[in-house]
């Protein structure tokens, strides 16, 4: 029996035809962009759009894929010249296609000298990145560079040796500016709002601490434009990877799954050449942030809001929290009740459809998204997903009893992983240990535990902390999501709302 052969280049022309294969010549792309974090999202977003685009108007737009933390490329995407099997997956149906736009990849974990010769190439007019929320080294509630990050800290002291995506970044652009001037688009493609402003933010608060007239040359060569990106695309799993293998025949290291549905849309600010994406589908726009807020509250609000309630509900994936009935109703309403009417209008775009579509998204059975990663750093993403919406009800006098719930869902997630609480889970938060460190002082008393977590202003802004509504909302939710009964929160709230509504019909009636 033939030994199963490997992707690579010279399988690209004895694939089976259910796999469609790049169109173009990948012998004659050169790198022309960067990007750093090459995990399953870029793979299936950024990554793909480009290839799409390179089969449409073919241009120097070949991607170097930089990791600067784990995993590394090498044995991976390395070993197959960047080839990789993009599967797209909706309930019973599968697609597959080989992305060819990745054309080389540098490993940067244990120094930074891969990434800076990478990103500091002439060759290069732009840089990508998704390293997540906490990559930014940023302090959620107000966007600013943490100054007491330890990367940060060892950066500022060995600004030669960075580790941290600004150190990285700011050290790139002071090598860009001695060796040959050229200038440099950083593109944020993470979740974060207003991502290229914190990004610059960041940047530029780096570079001010170095000193020598850095700042000033980075905000005459470099732009910083923000994004909304979308697209489902979970952690690949062993069983992902064997798939390819039984259904197609060969062998890939780099496998990446996604749903059908994907969206990208880019603020129209570049220091230089950008590739043409809008020919590929995506949207160039003056102001993002009508999308930004849209993705974020609506659907990015719908998945920590199951994930976390799904996790206290002893369900495991996001498709079997949205199939539950308590928290499908409950999501909806949120949604539509609180979420929406602090959202301002996108051209195109109708609410309400926008919430069934993201809703019947994560209905897909074969996106098998575990409730414990999208949790995975809650206390990066509650800012903008809950908090802000939050904020903005409280604003117009409005109620806030339904989206408090999850808010309360993420602390009672995280005090559940204490010591006190007997572990019930592992978590990957950056306030995983301040939260354990409440939890097993506080014990079971609510009040005591909200208290304490609500001051951690890092996250919860002061003003919003101290809001009595919000407070007595959040309290109360906490207990009853600590409870032997974690659902009474979730039916508890839909009933004050039921309430709420009947009381507003009847003097709407009057």
């Amino acid at each position: 029996m033939s030994a199963i052969e490997t992707l690579g280049p010279g399988l690209l022309e004895r694939l089976p035809a259910a796999v469609q294969k790049p169109t173009y010549d990948r012998a004659s792309l050169s790198p022309g962009m960067a990007h750093l974090g090459v995990g399953a999202f870029h793979r299936c977003h950024q990554a793909e759009y480009t290839d799409d685009l390179l089969s449409l108007k073919f241009d120097r737009w070949g991607i170097v894929g930089i990791n600067i933390r784990p995993p590394a490329l090498a044995d991976t995407l390395g070993r197959q010249s960047g080839l990789y099997t993009r599967l797209i997956r909706d309930n019973d149906h599968v697609e597959a296609r080989v992305i060819g736009s990745i054309v080389k990849v540098a490993d940067s974990l244990e120094s930074p000298d891969p990434a800076l010769a990478v990103l500091a190439s002439p060759d290069i007019d732009l840089v990508t990145m998704t390293v997540t929320e906490k990559g930014y080294c940023h302090i959620p509630s107000t966007g600013a560079l943490d100054l007491d990050h330890p990367d940060i800290v060892h950066d500022l002291a060995n600004p030669q040796a960075p580790r941290s995506v600004p150190g990285i970044l700011v050290r790139t652009l002071e090598l860009r500016r001695s060796t040959h001037g050229r200038k440099l688009t950083l593109l944020s493609c993470d979740n974060i709002p207003a991502n290229g402003v914190i990004l610059e933010n960041v940047v530029r608060s780096f570079a001010e601490k170095r000193g020598d007239g850095l700042a000033d040359w980075i905000a005459a060569n470099a732009a910083f434009p923000s994004a909304m990106v979308d697209r489902i695309a979970p952690a690949v799993t062993r069983q992902d990877l064997d798939s390819v293998e039984q259904r197609y025949g060969y062998r890939d290291g780099a496998v990446a799954v996604g749903e059908p549905f994907r969206q990208w849309v880019i603020e129209r600010k570049f220091a230089g050449r950008v590739p043409r994406w809008d020919l590929a589908g995506a949207t160039f726009v003056d102001d993002v942030t009508p999308f930004e807020h849209l993705k974020m509250r609506v659907l990015n609000g719908a998945q920590t809001t199951l994930a976390t309630l799904g996790v206290l509900a002893g369900l495991e994936h996001t498709s079997d929290a949205i199939a539950d009935p308590l928290l499908s109703v409950f999501v909806r309403r949120m949604l539509v009740e609180e979420t929406l009417p602090t959202l301002t209008p996108v051209p195109g775009v109708e609410p309400h459809a926008y919430i069934e579509q993201s809703l019947g998204r994560l209905k897909n059975t074969a996106i098998r998204h575990r409730n414990h990663q999208i949790a995975t750093d809650g206390s990066q993403k509650i800012v903008q997903r809950l908090l802000n919406p939050i904020r903005d009800r409280l604003k117009q006098g409005a109620g806030i009893g339904l989206l408090s719930v999850p808010a309360a869902g993420w602390m009672a997630y995280l005090i559940l992983a204490s010591a006190r609480f007997g572990k019930r889970w592992t978590v990957s938060d950056p306030y995983a240990g301040k939260v354990a460190a409440i939890a097993d002082a506080a014990g079971r008393d609510a009040p005591m535990l909200a208290s304490a977590v609500l001051a951690i202003d890092t996250i919860f802004d002061p003003g919003l902390a101290a809001d009595e509504t919000f407070r007595e909302a959040v309290t109360s939710a906490l207990g009853e999501l600590l409870s032997g009964d974690p659902m009474a929160a979730v039916r508890r709230s839909l009933q004050q709302d039921e309430v709420a509504r009947l009381k507003r019909s009847k003097q709407s009636a009057l």
